[in-house]
């Protein structure tokens, strides 16, 4: 078990070192209402006071329900002031102008994540704030994220934390119960649940990690996700000329 007050204290020296160092006025980030941005959230306002929040929907009706109260409460509870822009419009108008019809789940589901990110980046731009990523350990070693989109960043302070740490984290932490206890969803279209689109619970990606022993089933999955996602763990591959 982490002590959780000196992760807390690690973190938020990191994150001032990334302020100091970069120059930057503040933080700009993503309070999607979910566990781990929560976490971000709660170690940035305790790093600096220029932190803001961006809430942006798109689309999906948990968006506008259950993400967009539970971002409210993350942000009541840290003190972080909060920007709502609905995304929905821009994403229409997008998919009416590509003059394809989108027929894959992947093509579809990513425009969202990469519009925020487009979002996140004016906002940090026209600020002179960084944007803080907020993806875990387990998301990053599955590839489930958007390349380009959610994992785009200029720092992480949560990439080395696993998904059952972060839950532990944020109740040392004293983030709202709901935001802890709901089941972990992107929200990139109805239904949707981070567990049941991979196939296999955070807590079989969190043992495997670990090291403990899983179902075969489960580490099939594990391999293959990772397999497939390295792509998004390096730079783009670029020509080189060996003359």
């Amino acid at each position: 078990m982490r002590n959780w007050q000196e992760e807390k204290e690690k973190r938020v020296a990191f994150i001032q070192d990334m302020l100091r160092s970069s120059g930057a006025k503040g933080i700009v980030f993503g309070n999607s209402g979910g566990k781990d941005s929560a976490l971000v959230a709660a170690l940035s306002s305790a790093a600096t006071k220029n932190v803001l929040g961006v809430m942006m929907p798109c689309a999906s009706k948990r968006n506008f329900g259950e993400d967009l109260e539970d971002a409210k409460k993350v942000a009541e509870k840290y003190g972080i002031p909060s920007l709502i822009v609905d995304l929905t419009k821009v994403r229409e108008e997008l998919l009416s102008s590509l003059g394809v019809s989108l027929e894959t789940k992947g093509a579809l589901s990513n425009i969202a994540p990469r519009l925020r990110m487009t979002t996140l980046y004016a906002i940090g731009a026209e600020k002179g704030y960084l944007v803080a990523g907020t993806g875990n350990k387990s998301e990053r070693y599955m590839g489930y994220f958007t390349k380009f989109g959610d994992g785009a960043c200029d720092f992480n302070p949560i990439a080395d934390l696993t998904a059952s740490e972060v839950f532990d984290f944020l109740r040392f932490l004293g983030a709202p119960e709901h935001v802890v206890t709901k089941a972990p969803s992107a929200g990139l279209f109805e239904g949707q649940t981070d567990e049941s689109e991979m196939g296999v619970t955070y807590a079989e990606i969190d043992a495997f990690l670990a090291g403990e022993k899983v179902s075969e089933e489960a580490e099939k999955i594990i391999a293959r996700y990772h397999r497939s996602s390295l792509h998004k763990m390096v730079m783009p591959t670029t020509f080189k000329d060996e003359k």
